[in-house]
Parts: structure tokens; C-alpha cells; sequence
């Protein structure tokens, strides 16, 4: 059975103290850095060594160093990862956007200038056909962002964009998406890559 592993970015000065971080491009801290080697060495534990099918990620330079450091070939650097657009709200943390919209959430509320959920559901729908095409020979690989990838599980499992709020995707966590006899299914999520 092949599998969808999405590995989230490893940690950046910004998704560490909870700063929206979109287009604005954050090298990962020393953390961060041993996280995602930490994560390679995960993923291969939990998946083997055999080439996955396709390794894409954001073109985020966050991303892509994440992938260098896990070990992973990347064959595809696509838009379609990249995090939910933020617009006016880049670099501020939710308590700060609360300061002048109360109870703001990015899945209950518009962000000026940024993206809807609804425009984060159609880029998670095109990589999910994406995906599913490719799986047929051989696992994917897709390592991105942690909002984004909240919208692409909820998308996996036929669920609306703004369901993604239930689910918790940590830097540098593994999560695998898969099917049950033809039924979407979560099989592991925010998996952290801590080896003992």
C-alpha cells in the first residue's frame, strides 16, 4: 500500500513565538535544522528506503532546506505547497490581530490582501490529484507548511477547507494520509521526529 507522508517545515524565529508566516522567506533555526534531519531519519524508519514516487515541496526556502536536510531528492518545487497567503497580516501573531479583530481565526476570517480558505481548498484539491495520480507508483512525498497542510488533510479525507482546524501539525512533524479500501484515511498525524 503506497502512502501520502507530508512533512511540515522545521522551525523557523517565526512559527516558534507564532508569527504568520507566509511569503516571507525565514531560514530555520539550529532547532529546526536537527528537527528536519531528525525527520529524514523518521521517515525512513517509517517508510523504508525505497525512492519514494515524488518528493514535491513549497518553493519556500524553509521548506526546501527541510527536504535537503531529511535526506529527501526533490523533483517538483511547486506553488501549490506554499503556505496560506496571509496578506496584511505576515509576521503577526494571533493575539496581535485580535488587538483590532476580536476572535479572529484564519479559518473563520478574512485576511486583507491574503487568501480565503476557500482559494486554500482549490490549490489542496489540485495537489491531491496530483498526488493520487502519482501514488500509484510509489509513495509520495510533499513537505510544506503547517496551515497548508491542514487544509490538504481535510481535503484528503473530503472534508471542507476550514475542517482543517482540527487537526495540529508541529514544525518538522510527519503525518501519513492513505485509504482504507478505498476510503481516505489519516493513518498517523503530527508524528514528532524525535528518535530516542
Amino acid at each position: 500500500m503506497t502512502a501520502l507522508y507530508l512533512l511540515r517545515h522545521g522551525e523557523t524565529d517565526w512559527s516558534r513565538t507564532g508569527r504568520h508566516t507566509s511569503v516571507t522567506d525565514l531560514p530555520l533555526t539550529p532547532t529546526g535544522e536537527r528537527l528536519a534531519g531528525d525527520a529524514g531519519r523518521l521517515l525512513g524508519t517509517m517508510r523504508g528506503a525505497t525512492r519514494p514516487a515524488l518528493v514535491a515541496t513549497s518553493p519556500r526556502g524553509r521548506a526546501i532546506r527541510t527536504a535537503e536536510l531529511a535526506g529527501l531528492s526533490i523533483d517538483s518545487v511547486t506553488e501549490d505547497l506554499a503556505e496560506w497567503d496571509y496578506g496584511e497580516y505576515e509576521g503577526l501573531s494571533t493575539p496581535q490581530i485580535r488587538e483590532t479583530v476580536p476572535g479572529w481565526t484564519v479559518w473563520s476570517h478574512v485576511s486583507p490582501g491574503g487568501e480565503t480558505a476557500e482559494q486554500v481548498g482549490a490549490r489542496a484539491a489540485r495537489v491531491v490529484e496530483r498526488v493520487r495520480d502519482a501514488l500509484v507508483d510509489g509513495d509520495v512525498i510533499l513537505v510544506g507548511h503547517g496551515h497548508f497542510s491542514r487544509v490538504l488533510v481535510a481535503t484528503w479525507l473530503g472534508l471542507p477547507p476550514t475542517a482543517g482546524v482540527h487537526f495540529a501539525l508541529e514544525a518538522a512533524a510527519i503525518s501519513v494520509l492513505g485509504d482504507e479500501r478505498g476510503e481516505p484515511q489519516v493513518k498517523r498525524l503530527n508524528v514528532p521526529p524525535v528518535l530516542e
